[in-house]
């Protein structure tokens, strides 16, 4: 039993860690948390949460089927650029629409926000190299063991630490929401710099083959 926790917590601390810095998923449960409130932004993190885990176990055991597949992880690359420019392109729009009340068009849709979270965490193929990465870093130390219960504990860790650091970004919309009400126009600009910014570094990932397919050949020669 303490080597299944010592591994949840491992997954936890990495993917809590992970979940910080600023990109198109945090900040999305941000927006919808500034403006649909926390059980929207919380099912759209739950979504997300469940697609990182999959892809965690994805990288375990299928990542030879991954790896004949370079063409898939640069179709969801485009896929994601195309997603993220879009928000980008919104957030501008509902920034500068104060009758909006800062409301993205696209993430404040008709779509589920649980499924919303599953379908943008689905297109964001960077989550397999880098959990690729750290599992084969866990394996080399002895700290993660090839085997289905140390899976599933480290999986279920890894979905905790996501919650986790989706939460940090859910509070700190209602924060913001509460402290800087009449200054919401900068957030929501700020917002859409943010979104904006990650899609040009997709778009050069991509231009420079620096995306997901390469990032996991770069993970396999550590």
């Amino acid at each position: 039993m303490k080597a299944l926790l010592r591994i949840a917590f491992w997954g936890l601390g990495i993917s809590a860690l992970g979940t910080l810095p600023l990109g198109t998923i945090n900040v999305a449960a941000m927006q919808i948390s500034i403006a649909e409130g926390v059980w929207h932004a919380s099912l759209f993190g739950i979504g997300a949460a469940i697609i990182e885990v999959a892809y965690v176990r994805v990288s375990l055991v299928g990542i030879n089927w991954i790896r004949h597949r370079a063409g898939l992880l640069r179709l969801m690359d485009w896929l994601a650029f195309v997603i993220v420019a879009t928000l980008a392109v919104t957030s501008f729009m509902a920034a500068s629409n104060p009758a909006q009340a800062g409301k993205n068009v696209i993430l404040n849709a008709d779509v589920h926000p649980f499924i919303l979270g599953v379908t943008m965490s689905a297109l964001n193929p960077m989550q397999i190299p880098f959990w690729f990465g750290w599992s084969t870093v866990l394996f080399s130390k002895g700290i993660l063991q090839a085997n289905g219960q140390q899976f599933n504990w480290y999986s279920v860790g890894i979905g905790i630490g996501t919650l986790i650091g989706l939460a940090v970004f859910v509070i700190g919309g209602q924060v913001l929401l509460q402290n800087m009400h009449s200054h919401m126009n900068v957030v929501q600009y700020s917002i859409a710099a943010i979104f904006a910014v990650t899609a040009v570094v997709f778009l050069y990932k991509i231009i420079f083959n620096k995306g997901a397919a390469a990032a996991l050949k770069a993970k396999e020669k550590v």
